[in-house]
Order: structure tokens, then C-alpha cells, then sequence
């Protein structure tokens, strides 16, 4: 009988490991279900197995364990060049002695695709990244950034329903970076392709993706939309991953329903939302976004614990102001305010009391 998974599943994982050596597993019993027209990001620090699991959908790897299925068939045994997969890479991978419109070509004759088929696709894929005129040069003729955009074509070019991008924007400076991330996004949601991207940059992850899956020690920590991911972190490695974090170490002494009360080392008692701590004695981290720290008594809820702050450091950063404070014992606690008229530059020295939403603060675990 077919292998036919999860029918409304396009890309599927299931029960994935992958070891090099044998013993020791990179990918540890992955699962995971895309639908069509996903734009999909893998982000995780170097060696968490992000990079593996792109190689394997690719096909240049193969999976140790575990079924991986592309629109419902299992493609463990297909060659990579046989699986429809567009592919990106970081160092662009293109052709030296090959013009642009040749190096767009390849692809198309590898399938065997008629000669005025081939340059219709070419010109389309070219006008696509807006390097119509582009055709007649070389790589070496073109900066970083048309090159990517090239590469991008090129992966493009022969229509495939599913394209792998692995940090395709790595070598590109910030302006350049910021303005194509746009530009893949829009182009992979007009024209309706799945996209699986890996990075270890969260910022590009956060803007381009419509889900995110955080990988460390070869397994998805959290597997959800940017806002989710950010604003409700379920473990301690994500919450520091992901986004800038404070975070303060302590013990759980109440748990009633969404509210625990956790007195910190300092001996301090705050309010926080239990997320995977259980019971009274635990240790915790709790995590607190640095933006959602108030020091304006008005804006205070009713209620919510306050602490005493004393003021570190003040950084100008232009769109927003950041403080770095001393709260419980941590010298590293950030507070950022927005560049508003009214907005209050706190002085380095001068003592103030900090507060939040229960809700924002989250109890993690302590590992």
C-alpha cells in the first residue's frame, strides 16, 4: 500500500533521526507537517540540526530512520534532482563561465525542456527579481546582491512547487539584507510556492516566516507563527532565543490556576504565568520581555508586585531608548521605551521601581 500520510500535509516528517557516525543523533525524532504555500523557517543555533533536516527534504542526505513525504509520496529513495525541489544557497552556487540566462538554463535542460520554453521560463524567472537586462552577464560581473537574486531566479526558473533557501542572505550587509527578505517574502506568497528557510538570524525569521520552527539539540523546541513564539515562549531556550529577554532566577511558592507566585533569590516575591513549572518548591527562570517592563506607576495594573530598580545605563539608540538596570541581584535587566515627546530618560545612579502584567512575566524552567 502507498505511503500517503497526512493527506492536507505537503511537506512531512515523520519520526525523523538522523545519525553521521551511527551513535550519536543530530536529528532526534523529528515530526513535523507543512502545509502548501507555507513559508516555513528553521532557526536554531549552529550544530542544532537545522541545516541536516534542509539536506535531507534536498535529498543530499539521507534519514537514518523515519519517512519524509513531499505531497504525499515518500521520497527517502528519490535522487535529489529528480524530487522538483528549487534549492538557494548562502555562496550562490552559480556557474563561473556560464552567462546569467545559461546559468538560468541549466536547470531547464536537465529536464529536458524545449528551446523556447526554456528562454520564455528564463525571461519570466529574470523579471521576476527584476534582472531582465541582466542576462547577457557573468556572475563575476555582478555584485553580491544580484547574484543572490540571480540564484534565487535560478531555483525559480523551472516552476518547482517546494524551494529550500539555506541562509541564502548570510552574506549580504544589513541595507541589502533587510530589503531582500522583503522581496523573497512577497515573491513566495505571489506566487504561491512553500518555502523552507534555515537562518540562525531570529530577526529574519521573525519578519519572513509564517511559522517558525526552533531547533536546539537536534529537536524543534517550539514550532509556531512569529507572534506566538515571541510572546509566548514555552521553554527557557526559546524565551532566550528568541527576541531580547530578562530573565531572573527563584523559586515557585503558590500556584493558583494561570497565576504563580514565585519568590525570587533575592528574597523579592513577584507574580508570573506558570508555563512548564508544576509545583511549589520548583525551581524557575522567569522571563519578561524588556519591552513590557513599566516604571510609570499610572500604567501599572492594580495589584501587580512592584520591584526596586537601580539605574545602570542609558543608551540612545534613536527609535528607542534602553536601560540597563539592576533588579534582584541581575545587572544585565533591560528596560526599552519608545522615542516618544513625553518619554523619561532615566539617570545612571538614581533608584526606581519596575512592574508588569503577570501575564507578560512567564515561569520556565530553570535549566
Amino acid at each position: 500500500m502507498a505511503d500517503t500520510g497526512n493527506a492536507a500535509a505537503f511537506v512531512e516528517f515523520e519520526r525523523v533521526q538522523k545519525s553521521y557516525d551511527g551513535e550519536t543523533l543530530v536529528v532526534k525524532d523529528l515530526n513535523l507537517t507543512m502545509p502548501k504555500g507555507e513559508f516555513l523557517t528553521m532557526l536554531g543555533p549552529s550544530g542544532s540540526g537545522k541545516t541536516t533536516c534542509l539536506m535531507m527534504l534536498a535529498g543530499f542526505e539521507t534519514a537514518t530512520h523515519g519517512s519524509i513525504r513531499l505531497d504525499g509520496v515518500s521520497i527517502n529513495n528519490i535522487p535529489p534532482h529528480k524530487r522538483g525541489i528549487g534549492m538557494v544557497f548562502q555562496n550562490y552556487a552559480l556557474f563561473p563561465h556560464m552567462t546569467v540566462a545559461e546559468n538560468l538554463s541549466f536547470p531547464l535542460e536537465v529536464r529536458k525542456i524545449g528551446k523556447s520554453d526554456r528562454e520564455a521560463k528564463v525571461k519570466r524567472a529574470l523579471d521576476m527579481v527584476q534582472m531582465g537586462a541582466f542576462g547577457g552577464r557573468r556572475p563575476a560581473q555582478l555584485s553580491g546582491g544580484q547574484q543572490q537574486r540571480i540564484a534565487l531566479a535560478r531555483a525559480l526558473v523551472f516552476e518547482p512547487e517546494l524551494v529550500l533557501m539555506d541562509e541564502p542572505l548570510g552574506a549580504l550587509d544589513k541595507q541589502l539584507r533587510e530589503h531582500m527578505q522583503f522581496e523573497i517574502t512577497n515573491l513566495a506568497h505571489s506566487l504561491g510556492i512553500t518555502v523552507v528557510y534555515v537562518t540562525h538570524d531570529q530577526t529574519e525569521a521573525l519578519t519572513m516566516s509564517d511559522r517558525v520552527a526552533v531547533f536546539d539539540d537536534g529537536r524543534i523546541q517550539q514550532l509556531d507563527p512569529p507572534d506566538v513564539l515571541y510572546e509566548e515562549p514555552k521553554n527557557s531556550f526559546v524565551a532566550q532565543f528568541i527576541g531580547e529577554n530578562n530573565t531572573l532566577e527563584g523559586v515557585v511558592k503558590e500556584i493558583n490556576g494561570d497565576v504563580c507566585l514565585v519568590q525570587l533569590d533575592d528574597g523579592e516575591l513577584i507574580d508570573a504565568k506558570p508555563v512548564n513549572v508544576s509545583k511549589v518548591g520548583e525551581r524557575t527562570r522567569v522571563s519578561i520581555r524588556p519591552e513590557r517592563v513599566e516604571f510609570n506607576k499610572a500604567r501599572l495594573q492594580p495589584g501587580a508586585h512592584t520591584l526596586k530598580a537601580d539605574v545602570l545605563e542609558f543608551i540612545y539608540m534613536g527609535d528607542i531608548f534602553r536601560t540597563r538596570l539592576r533588579v534582584a541581584g541581575n545587572d544585565d535587566f533591560v528596560v526599552k521605551t519608545r522615542n516618544a515627546p513625553d518619554q523619561v530618560r532615566l539617570e545612571p545612579g538614581s533608584q526606581i521601581e519596575i512592574g508588569w502584567l503577570p501575564s507578560d512575566c512567564r515561569a520556565l524552567d530553570a535549566s
